[in-house]
């Protein structure tokens, strides 16, 4: 049997990690500026986050959701206090699409209601509903279309009219679009968000899969707008690479038997490892590292970098050309070994680093790409 071919892969095997390097087959050092899409939060093969794991799957790995699994509520607590939502509850599941296609499901549960808004150029997943309310009609199959999805434009009035049809029962925003190119909608515009969204008696859905876990410089980038969605959906670097995902859910929305649920969401080993995530967050000040380090970078990008734009928040960056970046992607990675990403817009090259990425590590990207950038322009 071969593999399922639908991933375009370069030519490199990884064999080893630790904090922001890779090493491949080779030997050869990688520095990693993309964490494998934001999901290695707290670098690769942190030594608390081995242990935990290590020392969980010495006594239990796995068992299902029909008995007490303790290290369930010592991760919902812990979740709490880090992230400032102690009077939410969680629901755990195993990725970012199960987390929004559950949020999603949520919404239309506690309001009767069916219809969901969307932002052009998200991205929220490739399941049933949460592909439909990713702009991206590429990877929605006839199946999938069959939601009822309004895409808007980040605009109050547009989102208003929406509303007014009594027929919506969740609006779904990132607070920083990251496959979209690192665009953020105003602080302003989330608050006259979820103004319209309780006005209306529709939720809320922050998708904090890519931004959360501190990437912004705060646990969740929402927090920057100061607003409390009624659902926050998260994945990617809550579990520094062992599949985990969840939301975070209002009090004013009651669970009950059956509502929602899942095989493998909250097991022991993903449990251990979202906990060690947040222990070391928190031990490591990963925050104010995200927020002092981001914005070291930023300055120096929007100095040095020759771009059209320097967007983001934290250690979650966009840098915009006017020009195509693949050529430099590429050389970042063939000749610099410097894994970054790129976005759904090809002038954008994304950057989301290890939280506990080094000023070193940071320089050692800058000088590599203004030398590319430098050369681009003398063959313009």
């Amino acid at each position: 049997m071969e593999l399922f071919n639908v991933y375009p892969l370069v030519n490199i095997t990884p064999v080893k990690a630790l904090g922001a390097k890779l090493w491949d087959d080779q030997g050869q050092e990688y520095l990693d500026f993309y964490g494998g899409h934001a999901v290695i939060s707290i670098g690769h093969s942190h030594p608390h986050y081995v242990h935990r794991l290590t020392e969980q799957l010495q006594n239990i790995g796995f068992y299902s959701n029909s008995v007490q699994i303790p290290i369930q509520q010592e991760l919902a607590h812990k979740l709490g206090q880090v992230s400032g939502y102690e009077d939410y509850t969680l629901f755990l599941c195993n990725s970012g699409a199960e987390a929004n296609e559950n949020a999603l499901k949520l919404a239309s549960f506690h309001t009767g209601k069916t219809r969901v808004v969307a932002f052009r150029g998200a991205f929220h997943g490739r399941t049933s509903g949460a592909v439909a309310a990713t702009d991206n009609p590429k990877i929605v199959a006839p199946f999938n279309a069959g939601h009822a999805i309004s895409f808007v434009d980040y605009d109050l009035k547009a989102v208003a009219k929406i509303l007014q049809g009594g027929d919506v029962c969740a609006v779904i925003v990132e607070p920083i679009q990251g496959v979209g190119g690192i665009i953020m909608p105003s602080d302003d515009f989330l608050v006259g968000l979820s103004l319209l969204c309780g006005a209306h008696n529709v939720l809320l859905i922050a998708d904090e899969v890519q931004s959360g876990y501190g990437r912004s410089g705060k646990f969740f980038a929402h927090q920057h707008a100061g607003i409390r969605p009624d659902v926050i959906s998260v994945a990617k670097g809550m579990g520094n690479g062992f599949p985990i995902g969840g939301i975070l859910i209002s009090p004013a929305l009651k669970a009950s038997y059956g509502l929602l649920g899942t095989t493998f969401g909250g097991n022991h080993l993903a449990c251990a490892a979202a906990l060690a995530v947040l222990e070391v967050i928190e031990h490591e000040s990963l925050l104010t590292h995200a927020t002092e380090l981001g914005q070291y970078l930023r300055t120096e990008l929007e100095a040095n970098a020759g771009a059209e734009e320097i967007r983001g928040r934290g250690l979650m960056v966009g840098i915009k050309y006017d020009f195509p970046i693949k050529e430099i992607r590429d050389k970042l990675l063939n000749e610099h070994h410097i894994f970054v990403g790129n976005a759904s817009d090809p002038t954008v090259l994304r950057l989301l680093p290890p939280l506990n990425i080094t000023r070193a590590e940071v320089d050692r990207f800058l000088q590599a790409l203004y030398a590319l950038v430098a050369t681009e322009a003398r063959t313009v």
